[in-house]
């Protein structure tokens, strides 16, 4: 098969030459619009005032935003030079963003004001202190000696940082020859993305991935789609995640097509944005799609308009499935299931495929990339409809995690194989079921979660002896966190003990939803404890306070 092997850069200046007038990016709650030559301008002197401020081919540039309008322009403008993306799940609370900005070794930081109840500029200034009295881009901070710059993406003024209106100033006084030179020599497989992810090794873990992997399989994934050049995708999932970021920015990069983009997800406004903009495409994990369709407004919109889209991000309820097909008159959706060290999509379901194997399964394989199912024990292919471990080979694998040499050897084998950690079974035609996990990570509405990471933050809490996180199954996000606690002796510790504990250090998602004190864990003969016997224990014990979770 043929591969794309231009750069983001290049991609985006052949679109531009493509489609100058055609709409690249709509923000439909404000009318605010960028036609594809309007947004090449900004990301080209956005670029230059980056360079302006120091920043140089290598360098690591975080964005902790929603998904503001300059999001995808510094972006772009940083993949034009060389600059990695580092992106900042906008749920990170002080303790994730210290640990992230260290570990990912960022050189500039770009924010906005915050999200929810989360304080962005008050948080790096408790963590920068030195902000308040150090030059612009002359950072000198004693925790984090790597970072020179922070940015705010707004128009407001901070102290000791840049704002987005300064940098696009400095880009008009840097000449057009510097970019281009900064431009010169860029290959398709350096890296130009890094993602954090949670697995079972505690911390998040940097995902490398470079220009190759994720032009590639955004386009393969709008293939899936029927994407062309007319289409139009209502856009309500984070960027900072592949699913924002691949699934959608890259489909819709490589087909020349048009984001209609959701700052935030809200159901009313997504569905409003699909009447107003006639989108012809909608994203969104199960629990997005499900409170579209209970909305108590959902009769009134004219959805007449849409096609296609994706679910993914958690397992997809068949019984959503038919009722978008149905009700939203998304006749040809999808289903992708992927991992963000796999780009992230490794298998999906097509259009042209049977309604019931576009509910039931989760598609086949994405061209240019080889998927087995494994015995985990021996590693060797099981027969057509046996469970095993999913693993897949190609284009889409990731250079590795950042600084974890160790951990990449585990996830990617001598051969080139990417260990999923997700179970699953293949039939005669190559459609694939995912059937559990042998890993222990918790999915809760598409996020991610270390069992691990909570449970080192939470041995710190006075009075906690042990505690063993798990996944509660949910009936609205496919699992809760559950936190079973075992005191020290005498200790008084309560419920909401724990949960006080987490709040403003870790992210809300990954607070527990549930906590059981208990005295022992199920173990094993050789002493390990039983994670799956605990998710078991802890529906019996809900269920005798009579909560029924599914």
């Amino acid at each position: 098969m043929e591969y794309i092997t231009d750069t983001l850069g290049q991609v985006l200046e052949k679109q531009v030459a493509r489609h100058p007038d055609r709409e690249f990016m709509v923000y439909p709650d404000r009318d605010l619009r960028f036609t594809y030559a309007e947004f090449g301008r900004r990301v080209s002197s956005l670029a230059k005032g980056l360079l302006a401020i120091g920043l140089t081919k290598g360098d690591h540039l975080g964005i902790w935003a929603t998904n503001v309008p300059d999001w995808l322009t510094f972006l772009f403008a940083a993949a034009k030079i060389g600059v990695v993306t580092v992106t900042v799940n906008t749920a990170y609370r002080l303790h994730e963003l210290e640990y992230l900005v260290k570990q990912s070794d960022i050189k500039a930081l770009c924010l906005i004001d915050g999200f929810r109840d989360n304080d962005y500029v008050a948080v790096i200034n408790e963590l920068v202190p030195e902000l308040k009295s150090c030059e612009r881009g002359r950072l000198e901070s004693a925790r984090f000696p790597r970072l020179k710059s922070v940015i705010f993406i707004g128009p407001e003024k901070h102290r000791g940082m840049y704002n987005s209106q300064e940098l696009l100033l400095l880009g008009a006084h840097t000449s057009d020859e510097e970019l281009a030179r900064a431009s010169a020599g860029l290959t398709c497989h350096e890296v130009i993305n890094m993602q954090y992810t949670s697995g079972t090794t505690g911390f998040p873990k940097g995902v490398m991935l470079t220009h190759h992997n994720i032009l590639n399989n955004g386009f393969h994934i709008g293939e899936r789609q029927k994407l062309t050049d007319a289409d139009r995708l209502c856009l309500t999932v984070p960027l900072f995640h592949c699913f924002g970021l691949v699934l959608g920015v890259m489909a819709i990069l490589t087909h020349g097509a048009t984001h209609v983009i959701l700052e935030s997800f809200d159901p009313l406004l997504a569905l409003a944005s699909v009447q107003k903009e006639r989108c012809t495409a909608l994203y969104g994990v199960p629990t997005m799609f499900i409170a579209e369709l209970n909305h108590p407004m959902f009769a009134i919109f004219n959805l007449s308009s849409l096609r296609t889209g994706i679910m993914a991000g958690s397992p997809c309820p068949m019984e959503i499935m038919k009722r978008v097909i149905s009700d939203m008159r998304c006749r040809d959706i999808t289903i992708a299931y992927g991992l963000t060290e796999g780009s992230p999509v490794t298998m999906q379901t097509s259009t042209d495929d049977p309604i019931e194997m576009r509910v039931s399964t989760v598609g086949q394989r994405l061209p240019g990339i080889e998927v087995r199912i494994v015995n985990p024990e021996t590693n060797t292919e099981v027969a057509p409809g046996t469970q095993g471990e999913v693993v897949c080979r190609g284009y889409n694998v990731m250079k590795g995690y950042y600084g974890m040499a160790e951990a990449t050897a585990q996830a990617i084998d001598a051969d080139g194989w990417l260990h999923t950690g997700d179970l699953g079974t293949m039939d005669a035609n190559g459609y694939f079921k995912i059937t559990g996990r042998i890993k222990d990570t918790i999915i809760r509405g598409g996020e991610n979660i270390s069992p691990r990471e909570i449970e080192e933050y939470l041995l710190r809490l006075e009075g906690l002896r042990d505690i063993q996180v798990a996944g509660i199954a949910s009936s609205k996000y496919g699992e809760e966190v559950g936190a079973f606690v075992i005191r020290k002796a005498g200790a008084t510790i309560t419920e909401e003990d724990v949960r006080d504990f987490c709040r403003g250090q870790i992210a809300n998602f990954k607070i527990p939803r549930y906590v059981f004190f208990v005295d022992a864990y199920p173990m094993t003969a050789s002493g390990k404890i039983q994670k799956y016997k605990l998710r078991e224990l802890g529906v019996k014990l809900l269920h005798d306070r009579g909560v029924e979770v599914v």
